[in-house]
């Protein structure tokens, strides 16, 4: 890459980012949860059991306000006289 005797500027920098990235990891194993919180324990079923409320209240919705769907979008509703002719 490059000599780093030419540029020992860059070879403070480099060796002070390694120095920097350590202490970092250090840090971070040091400020690891020892015991799961309320979220590690309870997260997902609270996430499941608000989809699941969430997809009742639809269905719900959908079934009981009385909205006529059409499933079959080709086939064409044709009005009654026109069907006598």
């Amino acid at each position: 890459m490059f000599n780093l005797r030419i540029f020992p500027l860059a070879k403070n920098a480099v060796s002070h980012l390694r120095a920097e990235s350590i202490q970092q990891a250090v840090a971070r194993q040091i400020h690891q949860k020892q015991a799961p919180d309320f979220h590690d324990k309870f997260g997902n079923a609270i996430l499941a059991s608000g989809a699941a409320f969430c997809v009742a209240v639809w269905v719900y919705t959908a079934t009981q306000i009385g909205i006529e769907w059409n499933p079959l979008p080709f086939v064409r509703v044709i009005p009654k006289e026109w069907r006598e002719q």
